[in-house]
């Protein structure tokens, strides 16, 4: 089949995911200084529920999928071992219709694999990243997409930052959507920083905003220090509230939309927000319409398990969009 122009490129590590159900009567959560630990009996045999083996998931690889289902042309730039497991996130990316022309399979490294300790509708993930070879890819004009979607990536690959910020620079018309990762907040605002300025969208959730700002909880201070470091439009995500976004002139709050029944299992939803409001971007949406796409996606994957069985099609978001309630929309902030 003829490769075709591409019209997003998502960066970042890709994994597999074991969900391991656990009993709700098993274990127990213990409210500590910083919130909530999962507790679970020492020395001895815990029965589980079942397992569930996602594979192809990630920050990047779900966004990747998400912008397939929208109906975006969506490639996926990724490193993955030369095994068996590698090959289950190939298979699974082909299904989901996203290009993988820049997965590059590692000789002699195993795939990305992730333990979910799911416990009611919360997880907690046991993760270890495999020390890949990072390289930034050589592009054709036909590889060149219209956007760039990059995520979480491992702690071994900041000189691979450098390198697409150098790429960036020579190619202005594309723009970047920025998801920073764990290690990528922790690298610090410096050592990123040609990143950040170049950023169309810098997408956190509130309490990565404050770390990456510095700053207190107030989200008009959050806002203005996450816009004096170079991004555009800054969205900052906040769980159960809602979402915020501004593109410097305008600040909204959006609240989420009403789920159907309980949230099933959450794994997922932050990535499904911010890569529907992209996604939404890229279709030639304004701000105001982006908010009112992305909590709808994120709404749906939490109804299943893993980050990707329940994204939705423009059309079903569309669908709900009908059905909204009337306190859903925008909230001008000034």
């Amino acid at each position: 089949m003829a490769e075709k122009q591409l019209d997003v490129l998502s960066v970042g590590d890709v994994v597999i995911d074991a969900f391991i159900k656990l009993f709700d009567e098993e274990e127990r959560l213990i409210r500590v200084k910083d919130g909530l630990e999962l507790a679970i009996p020492f020395g001895t045999k815990i029965p589980f529920d079942f397992v569930d083996i996602v594979p192809a998931v990630g920050n990047a690889s779900n966004a990747s999928v998400a912008f397939a289902k929208l109906g975006l042309n969506s490639g996926l730039v990724a490193n993955i071992g030369n095994d068996d497991w590698g090959r289950d996130v190939i298979n699974a990316l082909h299904e989901a219709k996203v290009d993988t022309r820049f997965v590059h399979a590692n000789p002699g490294k195993h795939t990305n694999y992730h333990y979910v300790l799911w416990y009611k509708s919360d997880r907690t993930i046991l993760i270890k990243h495999e020390e890949y070879d990072y390289h930034w890819p050589r592009f054709r004009i036909i590889d060149i997409p219209q956007w760039i979607y990059f995520s979480s990536i491992s702690k071994h690959a900041l000189e691979y930052h450098d390198a697409m910020a150098e790429w960036f620079d020579g190619h202005p018309p594309v723009k970047l959507a920025f998801q920073p990762g764990t290690f990528q907040i922790k690298a610090g605002v410096r050592r990123l920083h040609r990143l950040y300025r170049r950023a169309e969208v810098l997408a956190v959730n509130r309490e990565e905003a404050a770390t990456i700002a510095a700053a207190h909880d107030d989200i008009h201070e959050l806002f203005d220090r996450l816009h004096s470091l170079g991004p555009r439009i800054v969205v900052i995500s906040d769980g159960p509230k809602g979402a915020y976004a501004s593109d410097g002139a305008n600040r909204f709050r959006m609240p989420i939309y009403p789920d159907p029944k309980p949230p099933y299992e959450r794994t997922g939803a932050g990535d499904a927000f911010t890569s529907t409001f992209v996604a939404a971007l890229m279709k030639g949406a304004d701000i105001e319409t982006a908010l009112l796409w992305a909590p709808i996606n994120s709404m749906s994957v939490v109804q299943t398990v893993g980050a990707q069985v329940g994204l939705l099609t423009e059309h079903e978001i569309d669908k709900y969009l009908r059905a909204a309630p009337r306190d859903y929309h925008p909230v001008r902030m000034r």
